[in-house]
């Protein structure tokens, strides 16, 4: 498989499942973090094209908060959460009792809790994700950045751009009470992982 423009529909509905219990894991640990129970609608995860992305966030100049880690050891790659500004205040207000009417409110100690979310959400992903192939995936330090829509994207989409102009994307709706917020995650393993993923699940 030269680059994500190759993946039939087979492929992703291999892919997708891994996504659907990825996101379970995801919605059981926000319970536990916002002391409530969380749903999840059916998450949604297609191909999309690159330049397709920013619209579907509000337009490259609309400002969210991105989470981004590295997949090591077995599987290489990367994992971008984007969380829009619901999200993060309901997460910052849950965990530290802070209201966020923008995000130049968020304070250090909001970053931080906000990058120990990214840890435990993309845990959920890869942890569903090794379970079913038997690899050995781990997660790097996040880094994370407040900023346009645009300059969020730019710096993987650069590191990928050899892939094609494809990549795998998830959205869900995590409903907490009355509080229905939107995730968004791009999945960017690179094509020599993505290849042993579904050997691994013995798709070829």
């Amino acid at each position: 498989m030269e680059n994500y423009n190759n993946i039939n529909d087979y492929h992703l509905d291999v892919l997708r499942e891994i996504g659907n219990i990825g996101a379970g894991n995801a919605a059981t640990a926000l319970s536990d973090i916002l002391t409530d129970k969380v749903l999840l609608s059916v998450p949604i995860l297609k191909i999309i094209d690159v330049n397709e992305i920013a619209t579907i966030l509000g337009g490259p100049e609309n400002q969210v908060v991105g989470i981004l880690l590295n997949m090591t050891h077995d599987i290489e790659g990367m994992l971008l959460f984007i969380l829009g500004k619901d999200f993060t205040h309901l997460l910052i207000n849950a965990l530290l009792g802070e209201n966020i009417d923008s995000f130049d409110n968020i304070t250090d100690l909001g970053m931080s809790a906000l990058m120990e979310i990214g840890n435990i959400l993309s845990g959920s992903y890869v942890n569903a994700l090794s379970a079913m192939t038997n690899l050995d995936i781990r997660l790097t330090t996040p880094q994370i950045a407040v900023d346009m829509v645009g300059a969020i994207l730019s710096f993987p989409a650069a590191q990928f751009g050899e892939m094609g102009d494809k990549l795998l994307f998830i959205e869900e709706d995590f409903i907490s009470g009355s509080n229905t917020i939107k995730s968004h995650l791009l999945i960017m393993p690179e094509m020599k992982s993505l290849d042993l993923i579904l050997k691994s699940l013995g798709v070829s």
